[in-house]
């Protein structure tokens, strides 16, 4: 009787979420404009399940992020293909994550990052351990993810490459590599076949101010920034070349932009200096596509000023162990 009980809450459970995200996905179209006037989200672009073009243009989605937009990605795909393979039911999954730091690269390229994700054991809970999911999506459909545990558990192994596994059970999961298993920070890429892949972009935000690594203005203004804060608007920050010191070949290094949202700001009146703490971020090495690598990422915070200085506080992946950093940055600063 009360299996039969749950079985019946966990089917009404997934009508109703079902019914619920299917109502609101269907009014976001990918033809240009959002299907509802007042939905700030517009589709810019859309591939399908071979990771092919059918909708938009990377020129347009690069634009976009370049523009400081915000990012979520809609995928599609069954239940017994991708989260219980030996269940026999096949019903439809819709999922729509948010990606809050977002990469161009050689201001072509996008990339982007879930910072803030545990792993979901759905429909029931969270996964066995606990964990950051630093699932990565490249524009071209190539996904990755870092894990960093969180649970004190002791590694067995030393951080390298590692044996790909055997996902005979999951067709549609295509494992390019695998790196650091049996340490505290696993990664791999990896392509998973989804029915679609949907980039959802909210392009609202404002560049007010623009400055090279050692201040220099380049449009705007530290004080219209100030102004704009004090008035209660969101600051967003891309940071250029900051994952450059995760090169091993420093004078390669791909140039690129890292954005990330800021939390508390503070405008000193007379020095006319913003400074902003931001959300937490991902470090990867920047690439065309973005992977995860040993050694090649970490994450943590970061702390920006508008005379290019940046103080870093990141989180060693393998260790959990803080380390400070500092330098100088070009930073372009949203407001919204």
């Amino acid at each position: 009787m009360m299996l039969s009980k749950i079985r019946t809450r966990r089917r009404l459970m997934g009508a109703g979420l079902g019914t619920l995200m299917s109502s609101a996905l269907l009014n976001i179209g990918c033809w240009g404009k959002p299907k509802k006037e007042n939905n700030p989200w517009k589709c810019v672009y859309e591939l399908n399940e071979s990771r092919q073009l059918v909708a938009g243009s990377e020129k347009e989605l690069a634009s976009a992020i370049g523009r400081g937009a915000d990012l979520r990605i809609r995928t599609e795909f069954k239940n017994n293909e991708h989260i219980d393979t030996s269940s026999n039911n096949p019903e439809l999954i819709q999922e729509v994550a948010e990606f809050a730091g977002t990469y161009l690269v050689d201001q072509r390229w996008v990339a982007a990052i879930m910072t803030l994700r545990q792993p979901i054991s759905l429909p029931d809970g969270f996964g066995s351990r606990p964990s950051m999911s630093f699932f990565l999506y490249n524009q071209n459909g190539q996904q990755a993810i870092a894990r960093p545990f969180l649970d004190g558990q002791k590694p067995a192994n030393k951080p390298g490459p590692s044996d790909v596994e055997d996902h005979g059970e999951m067709p549609k999961y295509h494992q390019l590599d695998s790196w650091d298993k049996g340490t505290n920070a696993p990664s791999s890429n990896f392509i998973y076949d989804f029915d679609l892949f949907r980039f959802l972009v909210r392009d609202d935000w404002q560049e007010v101010l623009s400055h090279d690594a050692e201040g220099k203005i380049l449009s705007g203004s530290s004080e219209t920034l100030g102004q704009n804060v004090a008035d209660g608007k969101e600051v967003k920050i891309a940071v250029k070349n900051l994952c450059s010191d995760l090169d091993d070949n420093s004078n390669e290094v791909i140039p690129h932009e890292v954005f990330v949202k800021t939390g508390s700001c503070y405008y000193y009146t007379k020095q006319k200096v913003f400074i902003a703490g931001t959300h937490p971020l991902v470090r990867v090495k920047a690439a065309v596509p973005v992977q995860y690598k040993t050694q090649a990422w970490d994450f943590g915070w970061l702390m920006a000023r508008t005379d290019g200085f940046v103080a870093r506080l990141l989180l060693n992946p393998y260790t959990l162990k803080f380390e400070r950093s500092e330098g100088y940055y070009s930073i372009r600063w949203f407001v919204r």
